[in-house]
Parts: C-alpha cells; sequence; structure tokens
C-alpha cells in the first residue's frame, strides 16, 4: 500500500538535470527489476545494482506460485487477496511461458476446517479478483486419480484455480527488458555509500568481479533491497529507521515426483498453516513453505532440521506412503522480508507491501520499499512510479518512446509474445528449429524462453553437450543475454538443471564458462557489448 505524498512535484534544477541517472535502484529482485522496467520504459535514466547475481535473493526462493492467497481471506486480507488475484490475470497474458495455470486439490480434512467454510471461501476466490482465464472451483471426489495418492480417508475435496512460475526467471525478464528500454543494470555490483546531496545522489560503487570502483550521480535512489533494506539505510545510506522489515524464513524441500497427474495439493494442518506440493521441474515434486522468525545475515539462510521435519510430517499426513529425510533430493531456505506490521505470529505478518517516500526539505529523495509478494511486484513498481513522478517530475519530453502509466501490464515480457492457445504450436516450431533435441529439453526450452528458444537455436548448431539437454547455445546466450557468469547462475536460477546434472557435468561447464569469459566470449565483457544482440 503506497504511503500518502502531499508535497507538490519539484522541477529538475540544472546540477539535476545534468546526473547521470534519474533513478537508480538499489536492489535486483523482482522488485527492483519491476521498478526499473516500469521506469525506463516510461522515458527515464535508470540505472539498477545488484549486489549478487539477479534474484539470486528472496525471489528465487519463493513458492513458485502467481497466486491470491487463499489462506490471506482468513486473516481479513481482502485487498491484497483481490490484487494479488487481478494480477494473476495479467501475468498470465504477459508471461505465457513462465507462467502457466495449475490446478490445486484441497483435501478436506474432516477435524480442521468445515466444508462450508472451504466452499464460501473459494466462491469468494473465484470472484473476488475478476476471475477471467481460469476455470472456476468446484467439489472433487477423491476416491478417483486425484486421490490415489492420498490416505484412504480423505474421500472428498475440492479444486481451484491459480497458477505457478519460474520466479528467477521472472526477475531475469524484467531486467532484460528494462536493459532493452535503456537501463544500465549491474549484477554483482555492491553500492559502497550514497551521499545525499541538495541536488541529488552520490553513489560510489564496486565492481564484485573486477575489484574497479565508481561514483554516479542520480536525482533519487529507490532502496528495493529486499532483506537488506534496514541494513542498506543503515550503513549505505546512513539513515536508521529502526526494524521495519521482519525477516521470515522459508523453506520448501525437493522429492522425486510424488504422484502421476498434474495437480498441485494444499494441505491444512493442525497449527493452521497450510503447505503445498507441487509439480516441479518436470519429475520432481515441490513441498513447502516454513514461517518461522528470522534473525542473522539473510545469506547465510538455511532449512533447519525442525522445518525439515515440519514438512515431511506435514505432508505425511496426508499422502500415503509417508515421506522421509531420504526421498529428499534438494532443499531451499529463503528469507521473506515482511513488513512490520506488529503481528504476533510470523504466518500472520501481512504479505503486502508498503512504500514509503523520504523527502527532506533540502535533500534528494529516497524511495523505501518494504514486504511484499512475487504476485504483486509489478503494481508495487507502479505504486512506486506515481510517488517517484510526484518526486522528480516526469521524464524529459525528448526521452525516447516514453510509454504511459500502466504500460508493464499491456507490453509482454521477453519471449512472452504469444498466447497461451498457441504453447503446443511453439513446442512444435522448436522442435523443427532443432529436431535432434528430446520432448523434456524442448518443453523445457519452451517454458524457460518461450519465443526467444527460437533466437536461441537460430544458428543450427546447437554446440557442446553439457548433458541432459543444455547445449553451448543455451549456455552462450544466458552469458551474453541474462548476466549469467557462473555454474549456479545458470544451473539453479536460468534453469533448474542443477537437479539432475552431475559433479561433472557441472564441472565441465564451470571450465567452459571461465574460457569464454577469459577470452571475452561471455561474461562481463559480452554484457558491455552484446548485450541482447542477435
Amino acid at each position: 500500500m503506497a504511503a500518502p505524498v502531499s508535497q507538490t512535484p519539484r522541477h529538475a534544477t540544472a546540477a539535476q538535470a545534468s546526473a547521470d541517472y534519474d533513478i537508480f535502484v538499489i536492489g535486483g529482485g523482482i522488485n527492483g527489476c519491476g521498478i526499473a522496467r516500469d521506469a525506463a520504459g516510461r522515458g527515464f535514466r535508470v540505472a539498477l545494482a545488484e549486489m549478487n547475481d539477479l534474484g539470486s535473493g528472496t525471489s528465487s526462493w519463493s513458492t513458485k506460485l502467481i497466486h491470491g492467497g487463499l489462506r490471506y481471506l482468513e486473516h481479513y486480507d481482502f485487498r491484497l487477496v483481490r490484487h494479488a488475484l487481478k494480477e494473476r490475470e495479467v501475468l498470465l497474458e504477459i508471461a505465457p511461458h513462465i507462467v502457466e495455470p495449475l490446478r490445486f486439490v484441497l483435501p478436506h480434512h474432516a477435524e480442521l476446517r468445515p466444508a462450508w467454510l472451504l466452499r464460501a471461501g473459494l466462491f469468494l476466490y473465484d470472484h473476488l479478483g475478476g476471475r477471467q482465464r481460469l476455470p472456476k472451483s468446484c467439489a472433487v471426489d477423491l476416491t478417483g486419480p486425484l486421490g490415489a495418492p492420498l490416505k484412504d480417508h480423505f474421500r472428498k475435496g475440492f479444486e481451484y484455480s491459480d497458477a505457478r512460475v519460474d520466479d528467477t526467471r521472472l526477475v531475469i525478464l524484467n531486467a532484460r527488458d528494462a536493459a532493452a528500454r535503456g537501463a544500465e543494470i549491474m549484477a554483482r555490483t555492491r553500492v559502497c555509500q550514497a551521499r545525499r546531496r541538495a541536488d541529488g545522489w552520490s553513489v560510489d560503487l564496486e565492481d564484485r568481479t573486477t575489484g574497479a570502483r565508481r561514483s554516479v550521480s542520480a536525482r533519487l535512489v529507490v532502496n528495493a533491497a529486499g532483506p537488506w533494506v534496514d541494513g542498506v539505510n543503515a550503513q549505505v545510506i546512513g539513515q536508521n529507521d529502526g526494524n521495519a522489515v521482519r525477516l521470515v524464513q522459508g523453506s520448501h524441500i525437493v522429492t522425486r515426483r510424488l504422484y502421476d497427474h498434474d495437480r498441485a495439493y494444499i494441505f491444512q494442518n493442525a497449527d493452521g498453516r497450510i503447505i503445498f506440493a507441487i509439480p516441479y521441474a518436470q519429475d520432481f515434486t515441490l513441498i513447502g513453505t516454513t514461517d518461522r522468525d528470522y534473525a542473522g545475515d539473510p545469506s547465510d539462510v538455511a532449512i533447519t532440521q525442525e522445518e525439515t521435519d515440519y514438512l515431511l510430517s506435514a505432508a505425511s499426513e496426508y499422502f500415503r506412503e509417508p515421506l522421509t529425510r531420504a526421498d529428499i533430493v534438494w532443499s531451499f531456505s529463503g528469507v521473506r522480508p515482511l513488513f512490520n506490521d506488529g503481528a504476533g505470529k510470523a504466518q500472520e505478518s501481512s504479505r503486502d507491501y508498503v512504500l514509503r517516500m523520504d523527502r527532506p526539505a533540502t535533500g534528494a529523495p529516497l524511495l523505501n520499499c518494504f514486504g511484499g509478494k512475487i504476485t504483486t511486484y509489478r503494481v508495487l513498481a507502479e505504486d512506486a512510479m506515481r510517488q517517484i513522478e510526484d518526486a522528480i517530475g516526469h521524464p524529459n519530453p525528448s526521452a525516447q518512446a516514453p510509454l504511459p502509466a500502466g504500460w508493464t501490464g499491456r507490453n509482454a515480457l521477453p519471449g512472452g509474445d504469444f498466447s497461451a492457445t498457441e504453447r503446443d504450436a511453439l513446442i512444435r516450431r522448436i522442435e523443427a528449429a532443432a529436431p535432434g533435441l528430446d520432448r523434456p529439453t524442448v518443453t523445457r526450452l519452451a517454458r524457460s524462453y518461450g519465443t526467444d528458444a527460437l533466437r536461441i537455436l537460430a544458428a543450427g548448431d546447437l554446440g557442446r553437450h553439457f548433458g541432459h539437454g543444455l547445449y553451448e547455445a543455451e549456455v552462450t546466450w544466458l552469458m551474453r543475454n541474462e548476466w549469467a557468469l557462473a555454474p549456479a547462475d545458470i544451473l539453479w536460477r536460468r534453469t533448474k538443471l542443477g537437479l539432475v546434472m552431475t559433479e561433472a557435468d557441472t564441472a565441465a561447464l564451470a571450465a567452459y564458462m571461465a574460457e569464454a569469459i577469459s577470452h571475452g566470449n561471455g561474461g562481463s565483457k559480452v554484457l558491455e557489448t552484446g548485450l541482447l544482440a542477435e
């Protein structure tokens, strides 16, 4: 929710107009990249710095869902659910390759919420956000295939619609579109200090790959550092606003695929929480998440034994075959930077966002972003732009093809220039472009890159095969166009092939990438000169 702004817009002074950038964004997660995309499209001069790989923090450790949040209805957070459901429709339209419809099965647990309450909640969920693309909820018989993986006493339930997302690719695609519209995206760049001046900001930067340092100027700074937002304010900007964010740890486990059908499950637990079991990366099942307060450096977060036991126990309450630690093939954990609203329990803290514009009488403006969820990142960016334009005015009318407010909801993200009904046709085009590829690889390319998969395959020569459908052509694309510099960037964020790659596969990829960077065929040199090049 945007904080009210009472000041009138300021006009840029000569000093402000000569700044390197209009807007400098700290943080390359989904909120930072979403703001950068919107601002660049409107004609602002934009820079973004991320201290690590893009999307490597909270944005890559989500439950991979675009959803309204069914359980938020119990907390009467109707505004958040309504906005999120509306955004679900938008994201299905602008990113049909990485956002896909998904049906969820909710078994009725006789000892928990009554069936009438579930039915009423789903009716509200169907109608609160103006559902257009997805089928409505319905009752389902769990004595058939949908209930086959479950214990026998779960005999009835409900089914409803939401969507899943490749969360890190959503970040990358926003960054790519921002860069294509003129933004400078600086991955692996640390903001050492940001000094407020009367007419703007002086921002000191360090390239963490080369060690090079430089200073740039900007008219306005956006702090979108996620779990590090308080730290950036205190240590980089030099103002301590207290603990504005509540750090909440969420962990997940991944197992081999637990069932054959294409639905996800949502399971109620006796503690009032819910967990999901979701088809993941074609051959796996994702189970999560937890909610526990976290103290410490967000970079050090890791799943605990307690969380692992909680997820195994919660899933085993429903699945016919109990899950054990031996079933886990991977786990991950992230820190959610929730706005500190004073809620008693972590699970009760709002997932809504708060934007605060700091506009001192004699200094440059600063916008702080607190909280939020991946589903509503685009709305957050639009709210941020309203406050930014109020603070520094509109871009110079001579800016290249400025777009109006709301444009990000109408223009497809890179690779998303097709409709969901054309997905099968796209897969056939990819198969025709590379007849030697197996169907799982073709499907993965379509889901990851959309129509850009055809650009990756355009040369006709896939090059070296690193295993499991990862070829040199794709690696080169990721290094040239998507800021990938290390194997983890490719295997765990831009693809999920780390789940199947062997140590030997990974070592071969690492050697190839290191050689490519040293010869200027990939990495930072290419990013400076060849970003988005054909």
